[in-house]
Order: C-alpha cells, then structure tokens, then sequence
C-alpha cells in the first residue's frame, strides 16, 4: 500500500478522471468541475471537497460512493469526501475537454458566461451531431434540471444541451 505521503494532489484529480458521472458516462468529476478541492492531511487522511451541479442532484450519493472507493483503490486508507456549497458550481467551470466529452454524448455543450443569463442564451445552441447553428430552443425544461431541448434544422436532430449556469 502507497503512503498517503507519497500520493500528491495531481496524483488524486488523475485518478478521479476515471470517476464518471452517472448520467453522462462520458465526462470525468473532474472535467464537469464538481471536484472544487483536494487536501492532503498531516494524519494520512485525504479530504476531497465536491460541489454538485445542481443541489438536487439525483446522483450526489453514488458520485461521492464513487469517488471515495476510487482514492482507496490507491492504497488510502482514510478518505472522507464532503459535498459542500461553499464554492457554487458554475458550467465555466467544466474543462475544454470535458465540453468535448458532451459533445460526445451528444449534448451541446453550455457557452462562456461572461454575464447575465438571458433565454437568448438557450436559443443559440451549436447541434453536437452535425455542428449547426439552425437550431430551435423546443423547452428550456429537459429530462434534467440541467438540461433544455433542442431541434437541429440541418440534420433533423433532436438533442438536449447542458444549460449554461453561472
């Protein structure tokens, strides 16, 4: 078994890239950007802060479960992983490589936000199937809290897109 000593920050967030949320396989608890801080204490216990997309995230549980399980796979024997709100999640804080991963699983990815979120925002959504602007806002409201429907004019498409929250 590895010391916790010898196990670094970057060690921890390299094997959380493997932990992938349950309703979207394709992206990392890293790349999402739920995972706000990792510490490494004195006593060999390793903390990891964890901030959910949404406060009613159906998946909380089994993503703490999940990453708790994975960090003892390195030989740690004391993990506690604390969900907290005291840095709010926003969709800037997903990586360029985690929007790619959304678009893989066929969401379109949220943009930029450098302000306000107006419903304008939700209309001018990039299709991740064929990469079409043509597209119409169906319902803001998808099968998830952060979701909205989408129809893609170009490929006939219908797709969902990760709604933008700042």
């Amino acid at each position: 078994m590895e010391s916790v000593k010898q196990i670094s920050k970057p060690d921890i967030l390299k094997a959380l890239e493997e932990v992938k949320d349950p309703e979207i396989p394709t992206i990392s608890v890293v790349d999402l950007g739920i995972i706000t801080d990792v510490k490494i204490n004195g006593d060999e216990s390793v903390l990891i802060m964890m901030t959910p997309t949404f406060s009613g995230c159906p998946a909380l549980k089994m993503l703490e479960i999940l990453v708790k399980e994975r960090i003892e796979s390195l030989g740690v024997e004391k993990v506690e992983v604390k969900t907290t709100f005291d840095v709010q999640w926003n969709t800037n804080m997903i990586t360029v490589k985690g929007r790619e991963m959304l678009k893989k699983h066929g969401l379109s990815p949220p943009p930029e936000l450098k302000g306000l979120i107006q419903i304008e925002t939700l209309k001018n959504v990039t299709c991740p199937y064929c990469g079409s602007k043509d597209t119409e806002l169906k319902s803001p409201f998808g099968p998830t809290l952060c979701r909205s429907l989408h129809y893609c004019n170009n490929c006939k498409q219908a797709f969902e897109q990760f709604k933008p929250v700042e």
